[in-house]
């Protein structure tokens, strides 16, 4: 759990990565945001049953009673599915996240979850590192499989491993190809924690960007298996959101075919940088 390991493994069909805890999680999963209870339930079992197994929600959802009917109304056992929840600013502090974990565990239906991230560090509030601590302490129990962090930065994580000594598996936040965080994948990179993407295939003008059409037209594939094709590639773990079946089948099949470096230097040519405007991600998306 602790930095200076490798960031990632594959194994041999590239479909997952290697977590420093030692536990598998797929490269692709489903993002469930923002579906509600009834479209989620739906949702999610069409996901399984099409191959997805990892799962990605959170408290602040309001979702996780039909991701976990969904999980339920699946016929692929719990094992096998890599489930994930988020714990946001009312969970924070004082063991707050102990009941916080409770209910969010008894809304999905399981015993445990495979992966708690917190939601946000909320640095005015000066409570991420309390809830770390207590977060440890979930992770011990086998209430979570795993645990880490959405939307820190670098300068939040420091502190969170200088105070606890202890390094998130997981870091998840906003990237796609124009806004490729590079210096934060770095940084995840050398501590040993997995970057995984959220909002993975941009905000819908990635998807007509003539390099990514050039390209997939080139390669016989969609703009979007491109874009995370790309993901996968560079090591980063992505949950796309879709309903609909057709693209959640699409948004999966992204192991058959590999981008050439001159396509990923043309991708990695997308990136615009980082702007005040993302400042809002650390706070609350």
């Amino acid at each position: 759990m602790c930095g200076s390991m490798p960031i990632v493994t594959t194994n041999a069909a590239g479909n997952e990565f290697t977590l420093a805890t030692g536990a598998p999680i797929p490269a692709i999963g489903l993002g469930t945001w923002p579906l509600n209870d009834a479209q989620v339930t739906i949702t999610v079992a069409d996901a399984i049953g099409i191959g997805y197994r990892l799962i990605d929600t959170a408290a602040k959802y309001g979702n996780e009673a039909g991701v976990g009917q969904g999980i339920k109304n699946s016929d692929v056992a719990r094992e096998q599915l890599f489930v994930t929840t988020k714990l946001d600013g009312g969970y924070q502090g004082g063991d707050r996240a102990v009941a916080g974990l409770d209910a969010s565990l008894q809304r999905l239906g399981l015993e445990y979850v495979d992966l708690l991230l917190i939601h946000w560090p909320l640095p005015d509030r000066d409570l991420y590192i309390d809830t770390w601590r207590t977060f440890v302490r979930l992770q011990k129990s086998g209430k979570a499989r795993a645990i880490g962090v959405s939307n820190f930065k670098p300068a939040h994580l420091d502190r969170l491993i200088e105070e606890t000594g202890i390094t998130p598996a997981v870091n998840q936040i906003e990237l796609d190809p124009t806004l490729a965080r590079t210096a934060a994948r770095q940084y995840n990179s050398a501590h040993g924690i997995l970057t995984q993407a959220w909002s993975p295939l941009g905000r819908g003008e990635t998807l007509t960007n003539p390099v990514i059409t050039q390209i997939a037209e080139r390669v016989g594939k969609t703009a979007a298996q491109v874009i995370l094709r790309w993901h996968v590639q560079l090591g980063i773990s992505a949950v796309p959101k879709s309903a609909s079946p057709a693209r959640l089948a699409e948004n999966l099949n992204v192991f058959d075919f590999t981008l050439t470096a001159d396509d990923l230097a043309a991708i990695d040519g997308l990136d615009r940088g980082e702007s005040a405007a993302q400042d809002s991600d650390y706070i609350g998306h």
